[in-house]
């Protein structure tokens, strides 16, 4: 069983020294996996912050890791207010009520290490994993660090962090081994670890010991174990379920301390009990279908969940926000699931907000909500979105790399384009290649920030686009 192979590797260090040469290849950035899907934009565009009406929007600051692997915090007006020499998949900004009142900490990076992502998994592109990952502070100074007491003597952390109440921190990570019954010689296996403050695991849990438990019928887990890729569920959310009415109203699924995550590969949501270690609770991974005709039911709320894939951050909304103890996640609509799910010719992301025991949507985004097509929000992998407290919700479009604000009503009330590209050269033709995605990007009120940080709630008001030119130079 993974489960009892990953408590092995952490309490018995003979079993992790013969498993070392194992551990090498866990994990990489999504968005360098593969070639992203062909999608359409411009080849010049403004980046920076492009709408503000602060009288609409949560007036607050933004984190996000950029291309050049500096993370860094902007007011809405887009000026940068600070910065830390630090990258992070994602760089996560701590509540200062976890961290003893303390203000400006944050999650990030603090090692990688080249050339082991290819060495044990076939078809692997990228070549770094994380080595270790830290908490440090406002002047980047170390605090916590997570890795040397890893399997392997890495963290392998990929796609999540999180401080708990407890004062320990949940580390989402990979680990490779083989597993009977897989057509891989090795599996890429998603991995939960509770680690204390002295960086030792002290709770684990591994995806392959519960796929049983998820809903797949015997044709579906076939085709799930017999993946051809050994990534074969890609986790890439793992959070604390939080207080929530539903728990206090006696359903015990929705405990605060239980988990929630999501497969983006297999287009669910679960939830694990942390008592258990079983699932608990299940979105997906079988849905009805997403009507292709354009017509009013498929706006209308509530309804049914239809069909969500290759799905990225959901969590239950946090008790004091509009809409506390309702599922939001950014459906993605990319390509996945076992087998691979319809989706709409046309394309078009959205965000929903699901009430998680009906299993209805109960508000959603997509382009048309703001007065576009459909399609013109869009990003099939990576991005995320987040619950403000004047009920706004914030959402990163990640594939472009663009940030905004909307209203219930759709309104765009705030939007940034990022303008810290990763720049690099294609390996087969020596041509510069640029990209703006951000994997996931963080609303933090100002109070989080150190007393005295400046920000500014100076309006932008965009100009109209059939107008909006750049002149030729004179001769």
């Amino acid at each position: 069983m993974a489960h009892s192979t990953a408590c092995a590797l952490v309490q018995n260090q003979s079993r992790k020294q013969r498993l070392l040469a194992l551990t090498g290849a866990a994990f990489f950035f999504f968005a360098m996996r593969a070639a992203p899907p062909a999608h359409a934009e411009p080849s010049v565009y403004p980046t920076g912050t492009t709408i503000y009406d602060p009288a609409k929007a949560y007036n607050s600051y933004v984190l996000f890791p950029g291309g050049d692997d500096v993370s860094r915090l902007i007011d809405l007006t887009g000026k940068v207010v600070h910065e830390w020499k630090y990258s992070g998949q994602p760089v996560a900004f701590i509540d200062p009520a976890l961290v003893g009142g303390a203000r400006g900490h944050v999650f990030v990076t603090l090692e990688t290490e080249e050339g082991k992502g290819t060495d044990l998994v076939p078809g692997r592109t990228f070549t770094r994993i994380r080595k270790s990952v830290g908490e440090v502070d406002w002047n980047g100074a170390k605090l916590w660090e997570f890795g040397a007491n890893a399997p392997g003597g890495r963290a392998q952390q990929h796609h999540d962090i999180a401080r708990l109440p407890n004062g320990n921190t949940l580390v989402l990570s990979n680990i490779v081994y083989p597993l009977p019954g897989f057509a891989t010689p090795q599996v890429l296996d998603d991995v939960a670890y509770e680690v204390n403050p002295e960086g030792d695991i002290v709770w684990t849990w591994a995806a392959s010991d519960h796929i049983d438990e998820i809903g797949f019928t015997a044709d579906e887990l076939k085709l799930v174990k017999n993946s051809k890729s050994a990534d074969y569920l890609h986790v890439n959310d793992l959070k604390p379920v939080g207080p929530n009415h539903w728990f206090d109203e006696g359903d015990q699924r929705f405990a605060p301390d239980n988990l929630i995550f999501d497969s983006r590969s297999a287009n669910f949501i679960a939830i694990i009990d942390r008592k258990t270690r079983k699932i608990a609770w299940t979105l997906g991974p079988h849905y009805p279908g997403i009507s292709e005709d354009g017509s009013p039911t498929s706006r209308k709320v509530p309804r049914p969940v239809d069909q969500i894939s290759g799905q990225h951050d959901a969590h239950i909304i946090p008790k004091g926000l509009p809409g506390a103890g309702n599922l939001l996640v950014f459906d993605n609509q990319g390509e996945a699931g076992y087998p691979h799910a319809a989706v709409s010719i046309t394309g078009g992301s959205r965000v929903l907000e699901i009430n998680p025991v009906t299993k209805e949507i109960v508000w959603q985004y997509t382009g048309a909500s703001s007065g576009q097509q459909g399609w013109a929000f869009r990003s099939t992998h990576i991005s995320n979105a987040r619950r403000l407290p004047n009920g706004n919700t914030f959402i990163d479009e990640g594939q472009i790399g663009r940030f905004f604000q909307v209203t219930p009503a759709g309104e765009i009330v705030w939007e940034y384009v990022n303008p810290y590209p990763r720049r690099g050269k294609d390996p087969e033709t020596g041509r510069a290649t640029v990209s703006y995605a951000v994997y996931r990007a963080q609303p933090v009120p100002y109070e989080w920030a150190p007393e005295g940080t400046p920000h500014s709630e100076e309006s932008v008001t965009p100009p109209e686009n059939a107008s909006f030119h750049i002149s030729a130079k004179a001769k």
